[in-house]
């Protein structure tokens, strides 16, 4: 009943040249792939009409049981069967994917195929993308070369189909992961904790601080000294080490204190030294009741 139902639907269908339809592969060769349309005649899809890819390889990435959809190119290739280009059909739906990704900021593993002139080219949905050498990663890339063959994760960042232009970018990833790892370690600072860092630079309005776990935060001018200044650079240097308290991390950012540290240091002091005097006042008062009782009267 099963075979006779597809031979019924199969019977009402109408294929011309033209139409995007969908196949299942059943049978691959060096050739090409014969693939199952549900209908009366099988589709073939030719080895060369099956991607745009240079790094593309038939035997490796066409197997058996693949759902492919493709154009057809002739309705009768001259033994029965329905010609059909994956090529062709990537050129008309592949654009509304890749926009599909862009818009989703969704990653894709891509191998890198060919370097040229200020990038490298990988191959998306069967579409030529162009990588500039500024996207492939957040250091400077000064040699190319290197590159050729690597997989990638990258993002699309520019889909324009009537110019056939295709942007792809590593970094992109590269900077979300590392925004992502500091602001772990950022929400793991818990105010009051002491640093010690390097003055990295000076603002009318504070001081930037370099702080260990590749962290910086900023020291306010206010929290720069205990006295009154008028610039940071009247106490501060680039380049000095400093210690400085945790204020509070919001929004991503620390906020610093010089002038907390001093006062903590200040109170620390002050409290060792009454401890010190209590210490001596006691012992004073001790040996004093000490003589009281050895006297006898």
């Amino acid at each position: 009943m099963e075979d006779y139902a597809k031979e019924l639907e199969a019977s009402f269908r109408s294929i011309k040249e033209g139409d995007i339809i969908t196949g299942t592969v059943i049978a691959v060769n060096e050739e090409g792939a014969i693939l199952d349309l549900q209908y009366y005649a099988q589709g073939v899809i030719k080895a060369e009409d099956m991607s745009s890819d240079p790094n593309f390889n038939i035997l490796e990435d066409v197997k058996t049981g693949d759902t492919i959809e493709a154009t057809v190119v002739k309705t009768d290739d001259g033994e029965g069967n329905i010609l059909l280009s994956k090529k062709e059909a990537v050129q008309v739906l592949a654009w509304d994917i890749l926009k599909g990704y862009m818009d989703e900021k969704k990653s894709i593993q891509v191998k890198i195929s060919e370097i040229v002139k200020a990038g490298a080219v990988a191959f998306v949905e069967g579409i030529r993308g162009f990588i500039p050498a500024s996207q492939l990663s957040l250091t400077y890339v000064e040699d190319l070369e290197p590159w050729l063959g690597k997989q990638l994760e990258v993002r699309v960042i520019t889909v324009d189909q009537e110019k056939n232009k295709l942007v792809l970018s590593a970094k992109a990833i590269e900077k979300e992961k590392a925004e992502a790892e500091i602001n772990h370690k950022i929400s793991m600072l818990a105010p009051g904790t002491i640093l010690e860092g390097t003055v990295e630079s000076l603002m009318p309005y504070g001081a930037f601080i370099s702080l260990p776990e590749g962290l910086s935060g900023l020291v306010h001018i206010s929290q720069i000294s205990q006295r009154r200044i008028k610039k940071p650079s009247e106490v501060l240097n680039t380049g000095d080490k400093v210690k400085v308290k945790v204020l509070n991390t919001n929004d991503g950012k620390i906020s610093l204190s010089m002038k907390a540290v001093e006062e903590n240091t200040e109170a620390d002091e002050m409290e060792a030294h009454q401890a010190e005097e209590y210490s001596s006042k006691e012992e004073a008062t001790t040996s004093l009741g000490d003589l009281f009782k050895k006297l006898k009267l």
